[in-house]
């Protein structure tokens, strides 16, 4: 126990110190790499300073004061800042002037993710946003580490609940049976093949040897053969 105590304190110690390191780096670093990203927009047409992402999402770097206008003009009511105080350019007073909801995740650049806590609450705040139709502005410095990683989320769970949402159930009743106003059954004439792609047809050969195909087999083909609406 001991030995293990020790462990744990030995790689918290660590971590304290790889953090304490990439954000004296990144203090360093900051300004410089700005300036870079600065004269690269404005030598580069395709580096955008944002892009739309979703109609809801807008993704870019880190926004000067002047840009607060700009970004009030294209209907944000949103920001979400994934920066450290010192990567902070425009204040939460300035966006609650503008009518603009502030949140603020600070969160360590280059080897550092925001957390799951991070990410769920960022995701939940786009949401909001979106189901009211208002639009989120996310950004870091360069708006292609934390914020990207943010976005990713969001987008992900959007395309999951979409699925589940669009998609129709799938049923192993008989044809014969009523199924649910949104359901599509799976007949025994599925599982024979009938339809089926030609790939599938070879294993859809295997349900002909049981006029009722086990349940097991139908939970495994259900999600591969086309269902009769």
């Amino acid at each position: 126990m001991a030995a293990e105590a020790g462990s744990r304190r030995g790689a918290a110690a660590r971590r304290k110190a790889k953090e304490a390191a990439v954000g004296a780096a990144a203090r360093v670093l900051f300004y410089p790499t700005l300036l870079y990203n600065v004269v690269r927009s404005k030598v580069q047409a395709e580096f955008r300073w944002w892009d739309e992402v979703d109609p809801f999402v807008l993704l870019g770097a880190v926004p000067f004061r002047s840009d607060v206008t700009r970004l009030q003009k294209l209907g944000i009511c949103g920001v979400i800042t994934l920066n450290e105080p010192f990567e902070t350019l425009v204040p939460s007073s300035m966006y609650k002037s503008r009518g603009i909801d502030h949140l603020v995740i600070p969160t360590r650049d280059y080897m550092f993710a925001p957390s799951l806590v991070d990410i769920n609450q960022a995701t939940d705040f786009i949401h909001r946003n979106a189901s009211c139709g208002k639009i989120t502005y996310i950004h870091c410095k360069a708006g292609r580490g934390r914020s990207t990683t943010v976005v990713l989320c969001y987008l992900a769970v959007q395309e999951f609940s979409k699925k589940n949402t669009d998609r129709p159930a799938l049923t192993s009743g008989p044809a014969t049976a009523s199924p649910a106003r949104d359901a599509a059954p799976v007949t025994v004439a599925d599982l024979n093949g009938n339809n089926a792609p030609e790939f599938l047809a070879e294993d859809a050969s295997l349900s002909r040897r049981n006029t009722t195909p086990s349940r097991p087999t139908i939970k495994m083909l259900s999600c591969l053969f086309p269902s009769r609406v």
